[in-house]
C-alpha cells in the first residue's frame, strides 16, 4: 500500500520535472526558442514559458498543474513565466531527495511554505522603490523583460512603446486599476518591426468599404459607432413570401429602398460622416443598396468592428454604440479631426487621429516581415507592457540577472542554521533549490555554471547583495549598474506560486481514476 502511495508521488514528481526541463533552456537573454507545431500544421515560435506550455499537449495530471502555474504567472505578473517553472522543477527535485531520506511530506511541504514567505520578506529587503516618474526606471525594466525574446535587438524602440503606452492608460487617480486591455496592438504583416508606432489615435485592421465609391477620406469626422443593421428587416421565424406578379415585386422593391433610405437621413441628419458597424450575426450588417446610398451622402463607412472592439472604441472617440437608428443624436457622435484609409505593407488600415477628448486608451500598431516574427512581438510587447503593470501597482525594482535568488538562497540558508529538527533541512533544501536559476541562466549562455555559481555565492557572502551574471560580458557584475532590473512583483509571486504548486503535487497520494 504505502509502496503504491510512494509510486504515485515519484511519478507525479518526475512528470511534473520533464515539463520544467522542457522550458529551462528557453531561461534568460541567452535562452532558446522553441518551436510549437501544432496538430493542424501551425507553427508557432516563441520563447515566452506561458505560451509553450499552453500549446503543449500534456496528459499526465501533475505535470498539467505546471501549465496552469505558468498560466496563473502570466495572470498575475506577465512577465517571469518561464522562471516560475523552472523554480518549481527544481524545487520538485528537492522533494524528491528529501522524501527518499523518509521526510513526511506535510513537514516539507509546512517548511517550504514558512521558507517562501521568508523570501518574499528578504526580496522586500533588497528591493528599491521607484517613482512613476522617473521613465528611466521603466524603460530599463521593460528592456530586461524583452532582453530574452527574439525581438530583444529591437527593445530600445518597443520598451518606450510599451511605457508610453501604460502611462497613458494610467489613471493617476487609481493607479491599481490599469487594464491591459485599454491597449490594442494591432500587427500587420510588411516593413520591419522598425516600422512600428504608437499611433496617437486608433487603428482599425478593417478596410473603410469603398465597393459602392464611398469617400475612403474624411477631415473633422463625426463618427457614429452603431450597432443597428442597415439592411432591410427580417422575421424572426423562416418563411418565404409568394409574389405573383410584378407590381407588387416593384413595391416590394420599393419598400426596401423607402426603408434603408430612411435609415440613412437619419443617419445624415444627426451630422454624422463616418460610421463604425458592428458585425452582426443575424443578417448582412449593410447591403450593397445601403453602401450605395450611404456613399451618396458622403459618409464613410469602416464595417465588421468586432464585438469585443466596441468598448474600447467608445472609450478612445467618447462616442457611444448606438443601437437602433431612432437613437441617432448629435450628442452621441465623437469628433476627430481626420478619418484616413492609409496602406500599411501589403493590407490598408483605418487610422483616427486628431480625436477630441480621447479618453485613456493607446494604440500600437506593430509591424514584422512575417507572421510568426509578428506574433512573437506581439506577446514579447505584451511582456513588457505587463512589467511595466507590475511596477505600477507595486513599486519596488530588483536587480535581474539572477541576483535576487542567489541573495535569498544564501540568507534562507543562514536563517535555517537557527531553526531546529527536519524544518532546518528543509528550508535548506528550498535555499538550495533557488540556486537553479543562475545556474541555468549560466548554463544558457555557454559558461561554466558550477564556477559562475561558485563565485556568485563568494561575491554575495561578502555583501556585493546585487551581483548577477552579466550574460553579455560572460562576467559577474553589479546588475544595477548593468540596467537589469526587474519589477518585484515578478520574483515575489514566482516563488509564492511555484512553492504553491509543489506543495500541491506533494500532498497528492493517489490518482483516483473515475470515468
Amino acid at each position: 500500500e504505502s509502496a503504491r502511495k510512494k509510486d504515485v508521488r515519484t511519478s507525479n514528481i518526475e512528470a511534473a520535472k520533464a515539463v520544467a526541463d522542457a522550458v529551462r533552456t528557453s531561461l534568460g537573454p541567452r535562452g532558446m526558442d522553441k518551436m510549437v507545431a501544432a496538430a493542424n500544421g501551425e507553427v508557432i515560435i516563441t520563447n515566452d514559458g506561458a505560451t509553450i506550455l499552453q500549446k503543449m499537449t500534456v496528459t499526465q495530471p501533475a505535470a498539467k498543474m505546471l501549465v496552469e502555474l505558468s498560466k496563473s504567472q502570466d495572470v498575475v505578473a506577465g512577465d517571469g513565466t518561464t522562471s516560475v517553472v523552472v523554480i518549481c522543477g527544481a524545487l520538485l527535485k528537492k522533494c524528491q531527495e528529501l522524501l527518499e531520506k523518509g521526510v513526511h511530506p506535510t513537514i516539507i511541504s509546512d517548511a517550504f511554505f514558512k521558507a517562501s514567505h521568508k523570501a518574499c520578506e528578504i526580496l522586500e529587503s533588497i528591493a528599491i522603490p521607484v517613482n512613476l516618474e522617473d521613465r528611466e526606471a521603466l524603460l530599463r525594466a521593460a528592456t530586461t523583460s524583452l532582453s530574452s525574446k527574439v525581438v530583444s535587438q529591437y527593445s530600445s524602440l518597443l520598451s518606450p512603446m510599451a511605457v508610453d503606452a501604460v502611462l497613458k492608460v494610467m489613471d493617476p487617480a487609481r493607479p491599481n486599476l490599469l487594464d491591459l486591455r485599454d491597449i490594442k496592438v494591432v500587427s500587420k504583416v510588411g516593413g520591419t518591426i522598425d516600422d512600428s508606432e504608437m499611433v496617437d489615435g486608433m487603428v482599425f485592421d478593417q478596410k473603410a468599404a469603398k465597393s459602392a465609391g464611398g469617400p475612403t477620406r474624411m477631415e473633422d469626422a463625426k463618427i457614429a459607432l452603431i450597432q443597428f443593421q442597415i439592411s432591410p428587416p427580417k422575421t424572426d421565424i423562416e418563411n418565404n413570401v409568394i409574389v405573383s406578379d410584378y407590381n407588387q415585386m416593384d413595391r416590394v422593391y420599393k419598400e426596401e429602398r423607402n426603408y434603408i433610405l430612411s435609415v440613412v437621413k437619419k443617419v445624415k441628419a444627426s451630422g454624422c460622416n463616418v460610421l463604425l458597424i458592428q458585425k452582426s450575426i443575424l443578417r448582412d450588417a449593410v447591403t450593397d443598396l445601403a453602401l450605395h446610398y450611404l456613399a451618396k451622402a458622403k459618409i464613410m463607412v469602416v464595417r465588421d468592428i468586432e464585438r469585443d472592439e466596441i468598448e474600447l472604441i467608445s472609450k478612445t472617440l467618447g462616442c457611444l454604440p448606438i443601437a437602433h437608428v431612432d437613437n441617432m443624436k448629435p450628442e452621441k457622435l465623437g469628433s476627430a479631426a481626420l478619418v484616413e484609409e492609409v496602406e500599411v505593407g501589403k493590407g490598408r488600415v483605418v487610422k483616427i487621429t486628431g480625436i477630441a477628448n480621447k479618453g485613456r486608451t493607446a494604440t500600437v500598431l506593430l509591424r514584422g516581415s512575417n507572421k510568426l516574427v509578428l506574433e512573437e512581438a506581439d506577446r514579447s510587447l505584451h511582456d513588457a507592457l505587463c512589467v511595466i503593470r507590475c511596477l505600477v501597482n507595486k513599486r519596488f525594482l530588483i536587480a535581474g540577472g539572477s541576483s535576487p535568488e542567489v541573495q535569498v538562497s544564501m540568507q534562507l540558508g543562514h536563517w535555517s542554521k537557527t531553526l531546529q529538527g527536519m524544518e532546518s533541512v528543509c528550508v535548506r533544501a528550498f535555499a538550495e533549490a533557488l540556486e537553479v536559476v543562475p545556474y541555468t541562466l549560466a548554463e544558457n549562455a555557454g559558461l561554466n555554471p558550477i564556477n559562475i555559481v561558485t563565485e556568485l555565492r563568494r561575491m554575495h557572502a561578502s555583501g556585493e547583495k546585487y551581483s548577477g551574471i552579466n550574460v553579455k560580458k560572460g562576467t559577474i557584475t553589479n546588475m544595477l549598474e548593468e540596467n537589469v532590473v526587474q519589477p518585484l512583483l515578478v520574483t515575489t509571486s514566482a516563488l509564492t506560486l511555484a512553492t504553491e504548486c509543489v506543495r500541491m503535487i506533494l500532498k497528492i497520494d493517489d490518482i483516483v481514476p473515475v470515468r
